[in-house]
């Protein structure tokens, strides 16, 4: 699963990468996120399609419909066999479509001579480009957060393991899918095409070990991105 990702460049970053051309009606500045350390239950910038263009919004990292609330942590990942079928997401489906933008991600693997000891790897693409994470998300209009506002991060199908072949990892798209992912236009059918088969193959991805301090929500510094032995 993805439970920590990192968002460090300026929104205008993404975007250019996403859709130099579209027009983005609100919700970002130049200046750098400095995110290497998303957690969730935080709020973090989201992109999602409006009638009028793309949004960004700050939003919070998980979400669950309203007669879920409270009966156990709001779910930060949705499996892409059911997030289009089940109960749980029917609100978000397909209307609430929306993208993650980040550099990467973390996953921990535990080790085999002691199961309680994990090692935290970092997982980007080869080229460094950014990448945007298929989402589904909930935003009320207005300036103040809404209580029941969040998103969550689709992941790929078991088989698709990185680092550990057996987790889940976060749903990918390239920038092109990303697009057509968040265009209103998109009939429900090809989105859903898109999650179920188009995937950012794993050999695109590269990914290396990273220090423990990630563990932290606290610590945020870019050092939690280096590598090390």
């Amino acid at each position: 699963m993805c439970g920590r990702y990192s968002i460090y460049e300026s929104m205008d970053h993404y975007l250019k990468e996403l859709a130099p051309e579209q027009l983005v009606i609100n919700g970002y500045d130049l200046w750098p996120i400095e995110r290497y350390n998303v957690a969730p239950t935080t709020r973090v910038e989201i992109i999602r399609p409006t009638e009028t263009g793309l949004s960004v919004e700050k939003v919070r990292w998980g979400w669950a419909p309203f007669w879920a609330q409270g009966k156990r942590p709001a779910p930060i990942n949705a499996r892409v066999e059911t997030v289009m079928t089940g109960k749980f997401f029917k609100e978000l489906w397909p209307q609430g479509r929306a993208l993650a933008p980040a550099n990467g991600w973390f996953e921990w693997v535990k080790d085999p001579d002691d199961p309680k000891k994990k090692q935290p790897y970092f997982i980007r693409l080869k080229s460094q480009r950014p990448v945007f994470f298929a989402a589904l998300a909930q935003v009320h209009a207005g300036l103040e957060p809404h209580e029941g506002d969040g998103f969550v991060i689709i992941t790929a199908a078991s088989d698709q393991g990185m680092v550990d072949i057996h987790d889940r990892r976060p749903l990918v798209l390239s920038p092109e899918l990303a697009r057509e992912w968040t265009d209103p236009s998109t009939a429900p059918s090809r989105a859903a095409e898109i999650a179920r088969e188009c995937c950012t193959p794993v050999d695109e991805f590269e990914w290396y070990t990273v220090g423990k301090a990630v563990g932290n929500v606290r610590n945020q510094g870019a050092e939690l991105i280096e590598e090390v032995e």
